[in-house]
C-alpha cells in the first residue's frame, strides 16, 4: 500500500492493525455447524436466481404454444423471440454492483430482492412478447446485483481455509434450483392450471419464494471485513464476538488464538482502482475468462431442450431429459464439498473446462437416449464444477474495498457474452443443427482452459488480504 493510500485510509478512520485483527479472527474460525449455517443461508438466497436464470430454457415452449413468442418477421426483433429473452436476461447485467461496496452486502440483498420480486411479477402477468422480454430485462438487474453480492459476501465470512468448500456448498444450494424449475416446467408448461397458462405459474413462483427468502435473510449479519474496510470496527467487533462464542460453543473448545498479518487498507474504492497493478492484469484475465465460459455454461444450460430437440428428441421427451440432466447441477458441487479446499482453484477451472469440451464433442455424436442424457449429465456435472470454482476464485482476487465493484464488472462481460451468443447460438441452431452449437461451445471452453491456466494466480489457503496484494 502506498504512503499516500495509508494517509487517506487513517483520515478515513480505518486502523490497519485493528483491519488486520479483523480477518485474522475471521481466518481462525472453524468450519462448524455456525459457519454452515451462514453459508447456508447465503446459498437460499441464490437459490431463486439460479432458478430464474436457467428459466429461459423450460418456459420457453409454453411461450411459444401460447403465441406470444415467434421467430423471423414475425418477432419482435425479427429474430428469435427466446433469443431476445434470454439476452435481456443478461442485459440487466452487474453494472450496478459498485452498490455492495459503498452501502454494504446485507442491505444490498434487500434492495436486490425487492427490485427482482417486483419486476418478476410484472413479467408473470404480460400479454405481449415486448413486454415479456422487457420485464425480463429489469428482472436481470436484480438479479446481476444478488449474485455479485452473494461472491463478495461469501469469500468474506468464511476462513480462508474453506472458501473453496463453502462455495461449493452453496452452490449445492443453489444448483437445486436447476432440477426444481426443470421439474415444475415439466409438470406446468403443458397444463393450464385454473385457465393460467403453465408458464406463468413458473415465474410467479419464484417471486413468492423470495419473499421467503427475505424473511430467512434477516438473520445474516453485515461482513466483518466490510464495515472493517469502511472504519466501522465496533460494529464488526460486536458481529463477530457474537460469531466466534456461537463457534466456541459448536467446537466445545476454545477458538484458536488470531494470527493478525499485515492487512492494507485503502479506504472506499473507486472504479479506477480495478486497473492499478496488480487488479490490472486479473480484471483483464476475468474478461477474457468470463466472455467465454458464459458461452459454454449458459449455451448448453439454456438452450438443453432445444439442443436435444435438434437430436430428434420429441419436446416432450426433451423437458423430461433436461430433467434428468439437471440433477446433475446439484450433485457436482455436493461431491467436491469434502475436496474443493485441497486443489488450486485455477486447476479445477481448468479441469472443468477440459471435461465440458470432451463431452460436448460426445453428445453431438449421439443418438440413443442412454448416450443423450449420460453425456448431457457429465456436461452439466463439469459445468457446476466450473461454476463454483470460478466464483469462488474471483472473489479471491481483488480487496474489499473494491471486491464486488470489480467482480461485478468482469463478470458484467458473460452477461454481455451472453446476449450475443444466444442471438449466435439461435443462428447455429436454424443452420447447422446441434453439432454446430456444440462445436461453438467446446472452442470457447478451449479458450477458458488456457485464459485461466496461463494467466491465473494461485489462491489456495491464503487470506483474502495476502491474494489480493500479491
Amino acid at each position: 500500500m502506498t504512503a499516500h493510500a495509508s494517509a487517506a485510509a487513517l483520515s478515513d478512520g480505518i486502523d490497519p492493525v485493528r483491519a488486520a485483527e479483523i480477518s485474522a479472527r475471521i481466518d481462525r474460525l472453524p468450519a462448524v455447524a455456525t459457519i454452515w449455517r451462514l453459508v447456508a443461508l447465503l446459498s437460499i438466497g441464490g437459490f431463486f436466481e439460479l432458478y430464474d436464470l436457467f428459466q429461459t430454457a423450460y418456459i420457453s415452449p409454453g411461450l411459444i404454444r401460447d403465441g406470444l413468442f415467434a421467430t423471423g418477421k414475425q418477432s419482435v426483433f425479427g429474430f428469435s423471440d427466446q433469443a431476445a429473452f434470454a439476452s435481456a436476461t443478461f442485459l440487466g447485467a452487474s453494472l450496478l454492483s459498485p452498490l455492495a461496496d459503498r452501502f454494504g452486502r446485507r442491505a444490498i440483498f434487500t434492495f436486490a430482492l425487492i427490485w427482482y420480486t417486483v419486476a418478476t411479477v410484472l413479467m408473470g402477468i404480460q400479454t405481449s412478447a415486448l413486454g415479456i422480454i422487457g420485464m425480463r430485462f429489469l428482472v436481470g438487474i436484480g438479479l446481476g446485483i444478488e449474485l455479485v453480492t452473494i461472491d463478495a459476501y461469501l469469500s468474506e465470512l468464511v476462513p480462508k481455509r474453506m472458501r473453496s468448500s463453502a462455495f461449493a456448498f452453496a452452490f449445492f444450494v443453489q444448483f437445486l434450483s436447476v432440477p426444481a424449475v426443470a421439474l415444475m416446467s415439466w409438470w406446468l408448461v403443458p397444463q393450464a392450471p385454473f385457465g393460467i397458462s403453465g408458464w406463468r405459474w413458473v415465474v410467479l413462483a419464484s417471486a413468492v419464494f423470495a419473499l421467503f427468502i427475505w424473511w430467512l435473510r434477516k438473520r445474516l449479519p453485515e461482513s466483518p471485513r466490510w464495515l472493517a474496510q469502511h472504519g466501522r470496527f465496533d460494529e464488526a467487533n460486536r458481529i463477530l464476538d457474537h460469531l466466534e462464542a456461537r463457534c466456541a460453543k459448536d467446537y466445545g473448545k476454545a477458538l484458536d488464538a488470531p494470527e493478525p498479518v499485515s492487512v492494507d487498507v485503502e479506504g472506499k474504492g473507486r472504479f479506477a482502482d480495478i486497473w492499478q497493478p496488480p487488479y490490472r492484469r486479473r480484471a483483464l484475465m476475468l474478461i477474457v475468462f468470463h466472455i467465454f465460459q458464459a458461452i459454454g455454461f449458459f449455451g448448453f444450460g439454456n438452450w438443453l431442450p432445444a439442443l436435444l430437440s435438434g437430436q430428434g428428441v420429441s419436446v416432450t421427451h426433451s423437458l423430461m431429459y433436461a430433467f434428468i440432466i439437471t440433477l446433475a447441477y446439484p450433485l457436482g458441487p455436493l461431491l467436491f464439498v469434502k475436496f474443493a479446499n485441497r486443489f488450486e482453484n485455477k486447476w479445477q477451472i481448468v479441469g472443468s473446462a477440459l471435461g465440458a469440451m470432451t463431452f460436448g464433442t460426445l453428445f453431438a455424436l449421439q443418438s440413443s437416449a442412454f448416450g443423450l442424457i449420460f453425456c448431457g449429465v457429465m456436461i452439466t456435472f463439469c459445468n457446476a464444477w466450473l461454476s463454483f470454482s470460478y466464483h469462488s476464485y474471483q472473489s479471491e482476487l481483488f480487496p474489499t474495498n473494491i471486491r464486488a465493484r470489480a467482480v461485478g464488472f468482469c463478470y458484467s462481460f458473460s452477461r454481455l457474452s451472453t446476449v450475443f451468443s444466444s442471438l449466435l447460438i439461435g443462428m447455429f441452431l436454424d443452420n447447422f443443427g446441434t453439432p454446430g452449437v456444440l462445436a461453438f461451445i467446446v472452442s470457447s471452453m478451449l479458450i477458458v482452459m488456457l485464459t485461466i491456466g496461463w494467466f491465473g494466480p494461485r489462491t489456495r489457503n491464503l487470506a483474502l488480504e495476502n491474494i489480493a496484494h500479491r
